[in-house]
């Protein structure tokens, strides 16, 4: 059957509560929130960071940055947030049997948002690049190992790696520090090289790896290529190659998450039929069959709901659970 769920964050700073939302509305693949408004700690780089294995890092006003050294109080304080979060999640989901999914920042999210020690992204410089991808893969091997522990009934474990940066990580249109000027693009062949680290510690912990992007023209060749065996995107922004790309995972027996909701409160609230219908045609655009691919297909949010109000929240979650349903 088609399953529906979130793409992680979610409003608001009562991890209880979101926690209840997302075991309640999303039964099929409930996944772990995130909960940017509660600061730095929380954001998607703060949380990519806690995951980091012996890589220290500090917030400056500018944002976070490696230290070269020990970990700041602040990278203190993502590790130990994470460490609740997952407490809670520990808590609140004993007993629980089925799928589960949880997300982390992609090593090129974190070098496009990241500093070095001595200055400007760690995008900059190719050695801390690949230091940064490698200590990134090995955190997610224990990460995935803690959230077993907690979730033992966890039968299907999916491992979303966010690349938001990704496109503009290739076409060279990362801005440096300074805002006047552009990082140079990484090559495709290191792109996929760094990328595969992580999905391949992913892989390796017995997990699913998926890749996340809501931006337009990521290269989700590339990202099959270096490992991935589901595809988030956001239907609304894919291109001719793109729709060939997601129709080849989907006949190769590999998940396509597809971004079918807003993640911010619409003007309209679309309902689940007009999802399915539309679900439906991007299906006979491509030219497959909902029967044969359906139990492949994922329906979520656009992008994450951070941004969206607690309403919008309950209701785009039912609506996917309903359109799930329906396919």
């Amino acid at each position: 059957m088609t399953l529906a769920t979130g793409v992680g964050s979610l409003p608001g700073e009562d991890y209880a509560e979101s926690l209840r939302i997302v075991l309640g509305e999303l039964p099929g693949l409930p996944h772990l929130p995130e909960l940017p408004a509660r600061g730095a700690t929380a954001t998607m780089t703060g949380r990519g960071l806690a995951v980091l294995a012996e890589l220290g890092a500090d917030l400056q006003p500018a944002g976070w940055r490696l230290t070269g050294g020990g970990s700041g109080v602040d990278h203190r304080r993502a590790r130990s947030l994470l460490a609740q979060d997952l407490d809670a999640l520990e808590e609140q989901a004993q007993g629980y049997a089925g799928a589960f999914k949880i997300q982390v920042a992609g090593p090129w999210t974190l070098a496009a948002t990241v500093e070095r020690p001595r200055g400007d992204k760690v995008l900059a410089d190719q050695g801390a690049r690949r230091e940064l991808a490698q200590a990134l893969a090995e955190g997610v091997r224990s990460h995935v190992a803690d959230v077993r522990r907690r979730l033992p009934g966890a039968d299907r474990l999916v491992v979303q790696v966010d690349e938001p940066a990704l496109a503009g990580v290739v076409a060279g249109q990362v801005p440096t520090a300074s805002g006047f000027h552009r990082h140079r693009s990484v090559d495709l062949p290191e792109a996929a090289q760094a990328l595969a680290w992580v999905l391949e510690a992913v892989t390796a912990s017995g997990a699913e790896p998926w890749v996340h992007s809501c931006a337009p023209r990521t290269p989700l060749d590339l990202v099959r290529d270096a490992g991935a065996r589901g595809l988030s995107v956001d239907l609304a922004m894919l291109s001719a190659a793109d729709h060939d790309t997601l129709a080849g995972a989907l006949e190769a027996g590999e998940t396509v998450a597809l971004g079918v909701l807003p993640g911010t409160d619409p003007a309209t609230t679309p309902t689940d039929t007009q999802v399915t219908e539309s679900v439906l045609r991007w299906l006979d655009l491509v030219g497959l069959d909902p029967a044969e691919v359906g139990a492949r297909l994922v329906l979520t949010p656009a992008c994450g709901l951070a941004g969206a109000s607690p309403g919008w929240v309950r209701t785009a979650l039912s609506v996917l659970r309903a359109s799930a349903g329906h396919l």
